[in-house]
Protein backbone atom coordinates (compact mmCIF):
# COMPACT_ATOMS: atom_id res chain seq x y z
CA UNK A 1 0.00 0.00 0.00
CA UNK A 2 1.15 3.53 -0.82
CA UNK A 3 0.55 6.62 1.28
CA UNK A 4 -1.98 7.79 -1.34
CA UNK A 5 -4.12 4.73 -0.65
CA UNK A 6 -4.46 5.02 3.12
CA UNK A 7 -7.72 5.86 4.82
CA UNK A 8 -7.99 9.22 6.53
CA UNK A 9 -7.60 10.70 9.03
CA UNK A 10 -4.14 9.32 9.66
CA UNK A 11 -0.90 10.38 11.28
CA UNK A 12 1.90 9.45 8.91
CA UNK A 13 5.47 9.15 10.14
CA UNK A 14 8.19 9.30 7.48
CA UNK A 15 10.85 6.85 8.59
CA UNK A 16 13.84 8.53 6.86
CA UNK A 17 13.02 11.83 8.58
CA UNK A 18 12.59 10.11 11.94
CA UNK A 19 15.92 8.35 11.59
CA UNK A 20 17.59 11.63 10.68
CA UNK A 21 16.32 13.15 13.94
CA UNK A 22 17.45 10.13 15.92
CA UNK A 23 20.89 10.26 14.33
CA UNK A 24 21.26 13.92 15.31
CA UNK A 25 20.23 13.15 18.89
CA UNK A 26 22.56 10.16 19.06
CA UNK A 27 25.44 12.26 17.77
CA UNK A 28 24.82 14.80 20.54
CA UNK A 29 25.08 11.99 23.06
CA UNK A 30 28.17 10.49 21.43
CA UNK A 31 30.04 13.80 21.22
CA UNK A 32 29.05 15.23 24.60
CA UNK A 33 28.86 12.08 26.70
CA UNK A 34 25.22 12.82 27.57
CA UNK A 35 22.62 10.07 27.71
CA UNK A 36 19.67 11.03 25.52
CA UNK A 37 16.22 9.68 26.38
CA UNK A 38 12.93 9.96 24.49
CA UNK A 39 10.26 11.78 26.51
CA UNK A 40 7.11 9.76 25.88
CA UNK A 41 4.88 12.65 26.95
CA UNK A 42 5.74 14.32 23.65
CA UNK A 43 6.39 11.39 21.33
CA UNK A 44 4.93 7.94 21.92
CA UNK A 45 4.39 6.70 18.38
CA UNK A 46 4.44 2.95 18.87
CA UNK A 47 5.50 2.11 15.30
CA UNK A 48 8.58 4.29 15.77
CA UNK A 49 9.66 2.90 19.12
CA UNK A 50 11.92 0.13 17.77
CA UNK A 51 13.99 2.85 16.08
CA UNK A 52 14.02 5.00 19.21
CA UNK A 53 15.26 1.94 21.10
CA UNK A 54 18.04 1.46 18.56
CA UNK A 55 19.38 5.03 18.60
CA UNK A 56 18.66 6.51 22.04
CA UNK A 57 19.58 5.66 25.62
CA UNK A 58 16.03 4.84 26.65
CA UNK A 59 12.77 6.57 27.54
CA UNK A 60 11.47 8.86 30.23
CA UNK A 61 7.94 8.40 31.53
CA UNK A 62 5.39 10.45 33.45
CA UNK A 63 3.67 7.66 35.34
CA UNK A 64 2.69 4.02 35.31
CA UNK A 65 1.09 3.76 31.90
CA UNK A 66 3.94 5.47 30.08
CA UNK A 67 6.34 3.24 32.00
CA UNK A 68 4.44 0.14 30.88
CA UNK A 69 4.57 1.45 27.31
CA UNK A 70 8.32 1.92 27.63
CA UNK A 71 8.75 -1.58 29.02
CA UNK A 72 6.95 -2.98 25.99
CA UNK A 73 9.07 -1.15 23.43
CA UNK A 74 12.40 -0.23 25.05
CA UNK A 75 14.42 -3.43 25.09
CA UNK A 76 17.99 -2.10 25.26
CA UNK A 77 17.86 1.13 27.26
CA UNK A 78 16.95 2.66 30.57
CA UNK A 79 13.46 3.56 31.73
CA UNK A 80 13.14 6.69 33.88
CA UNK A 81 9.88 7.59 35.62
CA UNK A 82 8.88 10.91 37.13
CA UNK A 83 5.46 12.01 38.35
CA UNK A 84 4.28 15.11 40.19
CA UNK A 85 2.99 12.63 42.77
CA UNK A 86 3.07 8.82 42.77
CA UNK A 87 -0.02 6.84 43.75
CA UNK A 88 0.41 4.07 46.30
CA UNK A 89 -1.41 1.59 44.09
CA UNK A 90 0.96 2.26 41.16
CA UNK A 91 4.31 2.43 42.89
CA UNK A 92 5.12 -1.27 43.21
CA UNK A 93 4.68 -1.80 39.49
CA UNK A 94 6.60 1.37 38.67
CA UNK A 95 9.52 0.04 40.72
CA UNK A 96 9.43 -3.25 38.79
CA UNK A 97 9.79 -1.35 35.51
CA UNK A 98 12.00 1.66 36.21
CA UNK A 99 15.77 2.06 36.35
CA UNK A 100 15.46 5.63 37.65
CA UNK A 101 12.66 7.19 39.68
CA UNK A 102 12.56 10.96 40.17
CA UNK A 103 10.53 12.45 43.01
CA UNK A 104 8.86 15.84 42.82
CA UNK A 105 9.01 16.91 46.46
CA UNK A 106 10.56 16.19 49.86
CA UNK A 107 7.24 14.62 50.88
CA UNK A 108 7.45 12.12 48.06
CA UNK A 109 11.08 11.32 48.92
CA UNK A 110 10.14 10.64 52.53
CA UNK A 111 7.29 8.40 51.50
CA UNK A 112 8.81 6.33 48.68
CA UNK A 113 12.61 6.71 48.62
CA UNK A 114 13.57 3.81 50.84
CA UNK A 115 11.33 1.35 49.00
CA UNK A 116 12.98 2.29 45.72
CA UNK A 117 16.51 2.17 47.13
CA UNK A 118 15.82 -1.28 48.55
CA UNK A 119 15.02 -2.40 44.99
CA UNK A 120 18.33 -1.01 43.71
CA UNK A 121 16.66 1.84 41.80
CA UNK A 122 18.46 5.11 41.13
CA UNK A 123 16.52 7.89 42.88
CA UNK A 124 16.47 11.58 42.06
CA UNK A 125 14.78 14.84 43.05
CA UNK A 126 13.24 17.26 40.59
CA UNK A 127 14.13 20.79 41.50
CA UNK A 128 12.66 24.08 40.27
CA UNK A 129 15.47 26.45 39.26
CA UNK A 130 12.92 29.29 39.08
CA UNK A 131 14.30 30.23 35.68
CA UNK A 132 12.57 29.19 32.51
CA UNK A 133 11.89 29.91 28.86
CA UNK A 134 8.46 29.02 27.51
CA UNK A 135 6.04 30.62 25.05
CA UNK A 136 3.13 30.62 27.51
CA UNK A 137 2.66 29.93 31.21
CA UNK A 138 0.61 26.82 30.40
CA UNK A 139 3.89 25.29 29.14
CA UNK A 140 6.17 26.90 31.72
CA UNK A 141 7.21 24.39 34.41
CA UNK A 142 8.91 27.13 36.42
CA UNK A 143 6.14 29.71 36.29
CA UNK A 144 4.92 31.37 39.48
CA UNK A 145 3.02 28.93 41.71
CA UNK A 146 4.34 25.94 39.72
CA UNK A 147 3.70 22.57 41.35
CA UNK A 148 6.55 20.98 39.39
CA UNK A 149 9.83 20.55 41.22
CA UNK A 150 11.21 21.78 44.54
CA UNK A 151 12.53 25.31 44.94
CA UNK A 152 15.76 25.96 46.78
CA UNK A 153 13.88 27.58 49.68
CA UNK A 154 11.64 24.53 50.10
CA UNK A 155 14.59 22.15 49.84
CA UNK A 156 16.53 24.00 52.53
CA UNK A 157 13.44 24.04 54.75
CA UNK A 158 12.97 20.29 54.30
CA UNK A 159 16.63 19.60 55.09
CA UNK A 160 16.31 21.51 58.37
CA UNK A 161 13.52 19.16 59.32
CA UNK A 162 15.27 16.02 58.06
CA UNK A 163 19.04 16.19 57.51
CA UNK A 164 19.02 12.71 55.94
CA UNK A 165 16.45 13.65 53.29
CA UNK A 166 18.92 13.48 50.39
CA UNK A 167 20.73 10.36 51.61
CA UNK A 168 20.62 7.89 48.75
CA UNK A 169 19.45 10.49 46.24
CA UNK A 170 21.73 9.96 43.27
CA UNK A 171 20.67 12.75 40.98
CA UNK A 172 18.91 16.04 40.36
CA UNK A 173 16.45 16.76 37.60
CA UNK A 174 15.20 20.06 36.23
CA UNK A 175 12.92 20.89 33.32
CA UNK A 176 12.77 24.56 32.36
CA UNK A 177 12.50 24.78 28.56
CA UNK A 178 9.85 24.49 25.86
CA UNK A 179 10.90 24.57 22.20
CA UNK A 180 14.02 26.43 23.28
CA UNK A 181 17.58 27.02 22.18
CA UNK A 182 20.90 26.03 23.70
CA UNK A 183 21.41 29.72 24.55
CA UNK A 184 18.33 29.47 26.79
CA UNK A 185 19.74 26.31 28.35
CA UNK A 186 22.95 28.18 29.20
CA UNK A 187 20.99 30.83 31.10
CA UNK A 188 19.09 28.19 33.05
CA UNK A 189 22.29 26.29 33.81
CA UNK A 190 23.93 29.43 35.17
CA UNK A 191 21.03 29.90 37.60
CA UNK A 192 20.92 26.20 38.44
CA UNK A 193 24.63 26.09 39.27
CA UNK A 194 24.48 29.28 41.31
CA UNK A 195 21.55 28.10 43.43
CA UNK A 196 22.12 24.34 43.64
CA UNK A 197 25.88 23.96 43.19
CA UNK A 198 26.41 22.55 46.69
CA UNK A 199 23.86 19.82 45.97
CA UNK A 200 25.18 19.03 42.47
CA UNK A 201 28.54 18.12 44.02
CA UNK A 202 26.79 15.44 46.06
CA UNK A 203 25.11 13.52 43.22
CA UNK A 204 26.13 11.18 40.40
CA UNK A 205 23.91 12.49 37.62
CA UNK A 206 21.88 15.51 36.54
CA UNK A 207 18.97 15.44 34.12
CA UNK A 208 18.61 18.62 32.03
CA UNK A 209 14.99 17.73 31.20
CA UNK A 210 13.31 18.36 27.86
CA UNK A 211 12.26 21.29 25.71
CA UNK A 212 15.56 21.30 23.78
CA UNK A 213 14.74 22.04 20.12
CA UNK A 214 17.82 20.10 19.01
CA UNK A 215 16.57 18.88 15.62
CA UNK A 216 15.13 22.23 14.53
CA UNK A 217 17.04 23.99 11.78
CA UNK A 218 19.34 26.63 13.24
CA UNK A 219 19.68 25.07 16.69
CA UNK A 220 23.23 25.56 18.00
CA UNK A 221 24.21 21.94 18.58
CA UNK A 222 27.86 22.81 19.12
CA UNK A 223 26.97 25.06 22.06
CA UNK A 224 24.80 22.32 23.57
CA UNK A 225 27.64 19.81 23.34
CA UNK A 226 30.08 22.26 24.92
CA UNK A 227 27.65 23.07 27.75
CA UNK A 228 27.28 19.39 28.55
CA UNK A 229 31.01 18.74 28.43
CA UNK A 230 31.78 21.71 30.66
CA UNK A 231 29.12 20.69 33.16
CA UNK A 232 30.34 17.09 33.29
CA UNK A 233 33.93 18.24 33.77
CA UNK A 234 33.02 20.77 36.46
CA UNK A 235 30.89 18.45 38.57
CA UNK A 236 32.01 14.96 37.59
CA UNK A 237 28.45 13.77 36.89
CA UNK A 238 26.58 12.02 34.13
CA UNK A 239 24.15 14.19 32.18
CA UNK A 240 20.78 13.14 30.78
CA UNK A 241 18.66 14.92 28.19
CA UNK A 242 15.05 13.96 27.55
CA UNK A 243 13.71 15.56 24.35
CA UNK A 244 10.26 14.60 23.13
CA UNK A 245 9.32 17.06 20.42
CA UNK A 246 12.84 16.95 19.00
CA UNK A 247 12.42 13.23 18.30
CA UNK A 248 9.29 13.73 16.20
CA UNK A 249 10.10 17.19 14.85
CA UNK A 250 9.00 17.58 11.19
CA UNK A 251 8.93 13.82 10.60
CA UNK A 252 5.18 13.29 10.45
CA UNK A 253 1.95 14.82 9.14
CA UNK A 254 -1.76 14.54 9.77
CA UNK A 255 -3.55 13.62 6.54
CA UNK A 256 -7.27 14.36 6.26
CA UNK A 257 -9.93 14.46 3.55
CA UNK A 258 -12.44 17.09 2.44
CA UNK A 259 -15.95 15.84 3.25
CA UNK A 260 -17.89 18.92 2.20
CA UNK A 261 -17.55 22.61 1.38
CA UNK A 262 -20.23 24.95 2.69
CA UNK A 263 -20.70 28.69 2.18
CA UNK A 264 -21.44 31.28 4.84
CA UNK A 265 -19.75 34.46 3.65
CA UNK A 266 -16.64 32.28 3.37
CA UNK A 267 -15.93 28.89 1.83
CA UNK A 268 -15.73 26.52 4.78
CA UNK A 269 -14.20 23.07 4.34
CA UNK A 270 -15.42 20.28 6.60
CA UNK A 271 -12.66 17.74 7.17
CA UNK A 272 -12.68 14.22 8.62
CA UNK A 273 -10.32 15.40 11.36
CA UNK A 274 -10.52 17.90 14.23
CA UNK A 275 -8.31 20.67 15.59
CA UNK A 276 -9.85 20.18 19.04
CA UNK A 277 -9.45 16.40 19.18
CA UNK A 278 -6.48 15.68 16.91
CA UNK A 279 -4.29 18.83 16.92
CA UNK A 280 -4.82 20.17 20.46
CA UNK A 281 -1.62 22.20 20.65
CA UNK A 282 -2.75 24.29 17.68
CA UNK A 283 -5.56 25.44 19.97
CA UNK A 284 -3.58 25.65 23.23
CA UNK A 285 -0.36 27.26 22.01
CA UNK A 286 -2.03 28.52 19.78
CA UNK A 287 -0.48 28.30 16.34
CA UNK A 288 -1.58 27.92 12.75
CA UNK A 289 -0.36 24.61 11.29
CA UNK A 290 1.12 24.72 7.82
CA UNK A 291 -0.68 22.87 5.03
CA UNK A 292 0.91 21.28 1.98
CA UNK A 293 0.10 23.30 -1.15
CA UNK A 294 -1.09 26.49 0.53
CA UNK A 295 -0.11 29.77 -1.15
CA UNK A 296 -0.25 33.13 0.58
CA UNK A 297 -1.09 34.77 -2.73
CA UNK A 298 -3.61 32.13 -3.78
CA UNK A 299 -6.97 33.46 -4.97
CA UNK A 300 -9.03 30.54 -3.59
CA UNK A 301 -9.61 31.01 0.12
CA UNK A 302 -10.96 28.43 2.58
CA UNK A 303 -11.53 27.99 6.28
CA UNK A 304 -10.93 24.47 7.66
CA UNK A 305 -13.37 23.08 10.19
CA UNK A 306 -13.43 19.78 12.03
CA UNK A 307 -16.18 17.20 11.73
CA UNK A 308 -17.47 17.78 15.27
CA UNK A 309 -20.34 19.85 16.62
CA UNK A 310 -18.01 22.25 18.47
CA UNK A 311 -18.48 25.67 16.86
CA UNK A 312 -14.89 26.62 17.58
CA UNK A 313 -13.39 23.51 16.00
CA UNK A 314 -11.68 25.64 13.36
CA UNK A 315 -8.05 25.21 12.41
CA UNK A 316 -6.02 28.32 13.21
CA UNK A 317 -8.95 30.22 14.70
CA UNK A 318 -7.23 31.08 17.98
CA UNK A 319 -4.31 32.71 16.19
CA UNK A 320 -6.58 35.07 14.29
CA UNK A 321 -5.86 33.85 10.75
CA UNK A 322 -7.96 30.79 10.12
CA UNK A 323 -8.05 31.06 6.32
CA UNK A 324 -5.91 29.07 3.91
CA UNK A 325 -5.30 30.08 0.30
CA UNK A 326 -4.61 27.96 -2.75
CA UNK A 327 -3.91 28.47 -6.44
CA UNK A 328 -6.60 25.96 -7.40
CA UNK A 329 -10.07 25.39 -5.94
CA UNK A 330 -10.57 22.54 -3.50
CA UNK A 331 -13.18 19.86 -4.05
CA UNK A 332 -14.79 17.07 -2.04
CA UNK A 333 -12.41 14.13 -1.75
CA UNK A 334 -9.23 16.22 -1.84
CA UNK A 335 -6.61 15.47 0.78
CA UNK A 336 -5.42 18.13 3.16
CA UNK A 337 -2.04 17.49 4.78
CA UNK A 338 -1.25 19.32 8.00
CA UNK A 339 2.51 19.42 8.35
CA UNK A 340 4.52 18.44 11.43
CA UNK A 341 1.63 16.97 13.41
CA UNK A 342 3.11 13.90 15.08
CA UNK A 343 4.56 15.23 18.36
CA UNK A 344 2.24 16.32 21.17
CA UNK A 345 -0.78 15.21 19.10
CA UNK A 346 -1.15 11.43 19.32
CA UNK A 347 -0.43 11.60 23.04
CA UNK A 348 -3.22 14.18 23.55
CA UNK A 349 -5.92 12.77 21.25
CA UNK A 350 -9.52 12.50 22.36
CA UNK A 351 -12.60 10.86 20.90
CA UNK A 352 -14.72 13.95 21.59
CA UNK A 353 -18.10 13.80 19.86
CA UNK A 354 -17.33 10.22 18.87
CA UNK A 355 -14.88 11.34 16.20
CA UNK A 356 -12.56 8.57 15.05
CA UNK A 357 -8.97 8.59 16.23
CA UNK A 358 -6.58 8.99 13.31
CA UNK A 359 -4.82 5.79 12.23
CA UNK A 360 -1.06 5.51 12.73
CA UNK A 361 1.03 4.87 9.64
CA UNK A 362 4.77 4.40 9.13
CA UNK A 363 6.09 4.85 5.59
CA UNK A 364 9.49 4.42 3.93
CA UNK A 365 11.48 6.64 1.58
CA UNK A 366 9.21 5.65 -1.33
CA UNK A 367 6.05 6.56 0.63
CA UNK A 368 5.15 2.89 0.82
CA UNK A 369 3.44 1.79 4.01
CA UNK A 370 5.64 -0.28 6.32
CA UNK A 371 3.12 -0.71 9.13
CA UNK A 372 -0.15 0.79 10.27
CA UNK A 373 -2.53 0.71 13.22
CA UNK A 374 -6.22 1.33 12.63
CA UNK A 375 -8.74 2.68 15.14
CA UNK A 376 -12.52 2.57 15.26
CA UNK A 377 -15.55 2.47 17.53
CA UNK A 378 -13.91 0.43 20.30
CA UNK A 379 -11.61 3.30 21.31
CA UNK A 380 -14.65 5.54 21.79
CA UNK A 381 -16.65 2.84 23.56
CA UNK A 382 -13.90 1.98 26.06
CA UNK A 383 -13.58 5.61 27.09
CA UNK A 384 -17.27 6.24 27.72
Amino acid sequence: MNINDIKTPAYVCYLPKLINNLEILKSVGDESGAKVLCALKGFAFSLAMPYVDKYLWGATCSGLHEAKFAKEFIKNGEIHTYSPAFKDEDFDEIMQISNHIVFNSPNQISKFKQMALDKGIECGLRINPESSFSPKDIYNPCAKFSRLGTTKANLLKALKEDKSLLDGIGGLHFHALCEESSQSLKKVLDKFKADFGEFIHGVKWVNFGGGHHITKKGYDIKLLINLIKEFRDEFGVDVYLEPGEAVGWECGDLISSVLDIVENEKNIVILDTSAEAHMPDTVLMPYRPAVVGEKKSGKFEYRFGGNTCLAGDIVGLEEGDADYRFDKPLKVGDRIIFKDQIHYTIVKNTTFNGIKLPDLVLVDENADVIKKIEFGYEEYRRRN
